[in-house]
């Protein structure tokens, strides 16, 4: 018992009312965590066999096939950075109306509010590879249907960072310009986009290296890029051109995160 509460026996941290509500949040997550388990069906001669599987599995995988790489995974590589670089410039192109309509101190319209805010949640709610079967279904399999897929995936994910920088910006230099008599556009060129231009590049060079990531795998379900190939090597067994590709994609990774970090250097 600390010094306060033995001068002081009255006082203590938390109320009743807030010991009961902490109580009932621990019992919540208990709970959950064993309703969680349960339903995961785990079995454990599987878990103890894991390691010697494991182990297996790499012994199949080396020597890696780096003979392979000219022929078998370059061009999906450029096909999964080019799926990735358009794909974030499509979501730009779409996330910048967007943002600006899901602003309420922008766009006086609680309507026009609500249609762009519900466009945005829907897009982040649908993982990339959902996008991608979509497409798969709607173009056929291919690149196009990758770059779709990671473009829809990424419209929620910038406008609403988007609409958030504009809703936090000082009202100060828009309401110079509008005693000025600029138009709308010229507050929106002169006004807004100067004050939330550093946030834009920071979260569409974010959102470039997470595609980079994310255009990986689209291959698996038929959408094109390195994922075709990876695919491809899982299926018939060529465990140790799955480990090229694995290098591959692993190498590219940390080459956006650098080259991203350099851009943030320049642009920032």
């Amino acid at each position: 018992m600390s010094e306060a509460a033995a001068l002081h026996p009255a006082l203590q941290r938390h109320t009743p009312a807030q010991r009961l509500v902490r109580h009932a949040v621990w019992l919540a997550i208990v709970v959950a965590l064993v309703q969680s388990v349960r339903h995961l069906e785990v079995i454990p001669e599987f878990l103890l066999d894991a390691p010697e599987q494991m182990a297996d599995l790499l012994g199949r995988m080396w020597p890696v096939d780096w003979a392979h790489y000219p022929d078998g995974v370059h061009a999906a590589l450029l096909e999964t950075l080019h799926m990735a670089t358009l794909g974030t410039l499509l979501s730009l192109l779409l996330a910048l109306p967007l943002g600006v309509l899901v602003a309420p101190n922008v766009v006086h319209s609680r309507v026009l509010n609500l249609l762009a805010r519900v466009l945005l949640v829907g897009s982040r709610s649908v993982n990339s590879l959902v996008w991608a079967l979509l497409f798969v279904a709607i173009f056929g399999p291919g690149p196009l249907a990758g770059m779709l897929a990671i473009a829809m995936r990424s419209v929620g994910f910038v406008g609403k960072l988007v609409g958030e920088a504009l809703e936090q910006m000082p009202r100060g230099p828009i309401e110079a310009l509008q005693a000025a008599g600029a138009t709308r556009m010229a507050q929106l060129l002169y006004g807004y986009w100067p004050q939330i231009k550093p946030a834009f590049w920071s979260v569409a060079l974010l959102r470039w290296d997470i595609n980079v990531r994310e255009s990986g795998v689209l291959g698996l379900v038929g959408a094109g890029g390195i994922g075709v190939v990876l695919n491809t090597a899982i299926d018939l067994f060529h465990w140790n051109r799955v480990a090229l590709v694995l290098a591959v994609i692993f190498a590219v990774v940390l080459l956006a995160e650098v080259v991203v970090l350099q851009l943030r250097k320049r642009l920032l």
